[in-house]
C-alpha cells in the first residue's frame, strides 16, 4: 500500500465509470424525453426518493462501518505481530546463556532470528496467494527449505521449526523450563494472530447484503429523475449525476476495506511491516546489512 496526498480524479472515478455512464444515459433519455417528446408523463413526489435515500444511507454507513472494522482489525493482528516478533527474538538473545561462549548457541540464535524474518514475508504471501519462495530463500537453511516445501501452510511450518529449536535448547541447557514455557507462548501468540488473518481472509463479506444494497441503489437512481424533473428540468441529469456519484463512491469504498488481504491499493501493508520487522531484527542481532526493498511494479496505488 503506498499513500499519495494528491489522489488523481481518475482513480476516485474509475472504479465507478461503468456506473455513472448508466446514469448519466438514463438521466439524459428522461429528461430528452420529457423535453422533446412527451410519451409518457411520471411525476412521483421528492418524498418518495428521500425515503428511500435516507434507508439506503443507513444501509452504506453500516455495510461501510463492518468493512472498516475488517480493515482495522487485520491492521491491529499485524501490529501484535510486529510487537511478538520483536518480543520473541529479544528473549532468544537475553534467555540464552551457556558458561563460556558458544558459538553453536549463537548460530542458533540467528538461525531462530533469520527464521523469525521469513515468518511475516511468508503470512502476508500466503493470505494473499501469492507465495514466491524466493524472498523467504535468504533467510533459510537448504534443510528448512525442504521441511517447508512439504507443509501447504508454511507460517505454521516455520512456527513448528521453531518449537523445535526450542526444544532443542532446553536439552542443550541453553535455556530453562521456565524459559522454554515463555518463548512457546510467544509462539503461541503468533499462531493466534496468524488464526486472526486466515479467519479475516476465509470469511466472506454477505453476499446477499452487498446484491441487496446494490439493487436499493440502482433503484433509488432510477427514481431520482422522476423527482427532480419538474423542479429543476433538464439540469435533473447532472444533480442526479452528481447524489448518485457519492453513493456509488461510499459502496466502492467499503468494498475496496473489506478485503484487506487481496493485494489491492487498500490493503494492509503486509510487506512494509515485514521489512520493518527485518530492519528492526536484523539489528537486534548487530546485522546492520540494508534491508531488501520490494519492488511494487505499479507506483500509482492510493488509499481511497
Amino acid at each position: 500500500m503506498l499513500l499519495k496526498t494528491k489522489i488523481p480524479l481518475r482513480y476516485i472515478f474509475g472504479g465507478i465509470r461503468t456506473e455513472l455512464f448508466f446514469v448519466f444515459a438514463y438521466a439524459g433519455i428522461i429528461a430528452l424525453e420529457d423535453k422533446y417528446i412527451h410519451l409518457v408523463t411520471i411525476s412521483i413526489p421528492l418524498s418518495v426518493p428521500m425515503v428511500l435515500g435516507t434507508v439506503l444511507s443507513l444501509l452504506l454507513a453500516f455495510k461501510s462501518n463492518q468493512a472498516y472494522d475488517r480493515w482495522w482489525e487485520a491492521r491491529i493482528v499485524w501490529g501484535a505481530v510486529v510487537n511478538d516478533s520483536r518480543t520473541l527474538v529479544r528473549q532468544i538473545l537475553c534467555f540464552a546463556e551457556t558458561p563460556y561462549d558458544s558459538e553453536e548457541m549463537q548460530d542458533w540464535q540467528v538461525r531462530l532470528t533469520n527464521r523469525q524474518i521469513a515468518w511475516p514475508y511468508a503470512l502476508g504471501m500466503t493470505l494473499r496467494k501469492q507465495m514466491e519462495p524466493e524472498i523467504i530463500r535468504p533467510y533459510l537453511s537448504p534443510e528448512e527449505l525442504e521441511f517447508v516445501a512439504t507443509h501447504e501452510n508454511i507460517p505454521n511450518a516455520l512456527l513448528q521449526l521453531h518449537a523445535q529449536d526450542l526444544r532443542h535448547a532446553l536439552q542443550q541447557g541453553w535455556i530453562n523450563r521456565y524459559q522454554q514455557m515463555e518463548l512457546d507462548g510467544t509462539l503461541t501468540k503468533l499462531t493466534d494472530s496468524m488464526g486472526r488473518c486466515e479467519r479475516i481472509k476465509n470469511t466472506v463479506f454477505p453476499v446477499t447484503y452487498s446484491l441487496y444494497t446494490h439493487f436499493c441503489l440502482f433503484f433509488f437512481v432510477m427514481l431520482l429523475p422522476f423527482a427532480l424533473l419538474e423542479v429543476f428540468g433538464i439540469l435533473e441529469v447532472f444533480i442526479v449525476l452528481a447524489i448518485s456519484t457519492a453513493f456509488f463512491l461510499i459502496e466502492r469504498m467499503a468494498i475496496h476495506l473489506q478485503d484487506p488481504f487481496e493485494n489491492k491499493p487498500t490493503d494492509t501493508p503486509v510487506t512494509a511491516i515485514a521489512q520493518t520487522i527485518e530492519r528492526n531484527l536484523k539489528q537486534m542481532i548487530g546485522d546492520h546489512q540494508a534491508v531488501r526493498q520490494v519492488k511494487v511494479p505499479d507506483s500509482h496505488f492510493f488509499m481511497l
